[in-house]
């Protein structure tokens, strides 16, 4: 085992020769860490986690005991192909969460980016990429491929279907399923052909430091693009012709020209 510095690893945890550990990390009672581990420093894994590799983990994560981490792919394609999970800094990853690694079919890795909550039982799937500082509430599930935009929030026991985004500070409420992008800035709520949007996620941005000015011009452009009864190229050329097109409008609309799947309205 490579350990430059010293850390702390209970004598029941089974820790693989071929893990490197940076200076801080602590490894808790009949944790199991596989080979091809690399955990940075000041990561705490809680009791009986399991951690395999090929899997890159930064510095000051918590991960909560009985979780499993970086293994395979559900996915009947999968043939045992070298593929890859990578988690940034400062992520907390709560009890019983799963992530399996990627697939040679979708990148062969999965990413999760850092200051983000998994809580309690969370699945990310293969090749799925989260952004920063997000929130995925308890057994919130992703399927495969599936893109998660920065500063998003994933309402409980909700999932997403393979191949959908999620965009930027986009807000999933609690037992949606969604099998369509759900727009960056925006309240998605609701189950399949069912689920709708309910506006501007005003008070979740309003937390995040965005301006009044700024929320204003998202209201605006929501209204031309989804209460007005336009098309949305007639929707379109009205905010560029009167505006607002703000960066943050840009973003919105930008989305909604790259959705593969359709999106969620």
């Amino acid at each position: 085992m490579s350990q430059a510095h010293p850390c702390q690893i209970h004598p029941t945890a089974m820790v693989s020769p071929e893990v490197e550990l940076a200076e801080g990390v602590q490894i808790g009672p009949y944790a199991v860490i596989g080979e091809r581990v690399v955990i940075g420093q000041g990561t705490w894994v809680g009791p009986h986690a399991v951690i395999e590799g090929p899997t890159v983990i930064g510095k000051n994560n918590r991960i909560k005991g009985q979780s499993a981490i970086g293994t395979p792919p559900q996915d009947l394609k999968y043939k045992g192909e070298e593929t890859f999970l990578e988690i940034g800094d400062e992520n907390t990853i709560r009890e019983f969460v799963t992530i399996n690694r990627g697939t040679a079919g979708g990148g062969r890795r999965t990413t999760i980016g850092s200051h983000n909550l998994l809580m309690t039982g969370v699945h990310v799937a293969h090749d799925c990429h989260i952004g920063q500082q997000t929130i995925l509430a308890n057994s919130a599930t992703l399927a495969g491929h599936v893109e998660i935009g920065n500063f998003s929030t994933i309402g409980a026991f909700s999932g997403v279907h393979q191949f959908c985004r999620v965009g930027l500070h986009a807000f999933i409420g609690g037992y949606s399923v969604l099998t369509r992008d759900a727009l960056p800035f925006v309240k998605t709520v609701g189950s399949r052909n069912q689920a709708g949007i309910y506006g501007i996620n005003s008070v979740g941005l309003g937390r995040r430091g965005f301006s009044k000015e700024r929320i204003k011009a998202l209201n605006q452009a929501y209204r031309w693009l989804f209460r007005k009864g336009l098309s949305l190229s007639e929707a379109r050329q009205n905010i560029e012709d009167g505006g607002p097109l703000t960066e943050d409008v840009a973003v919105l609309l930008d989305f909604i020209d790259t959705s593969d799947r359709g999106f969620v309205r």
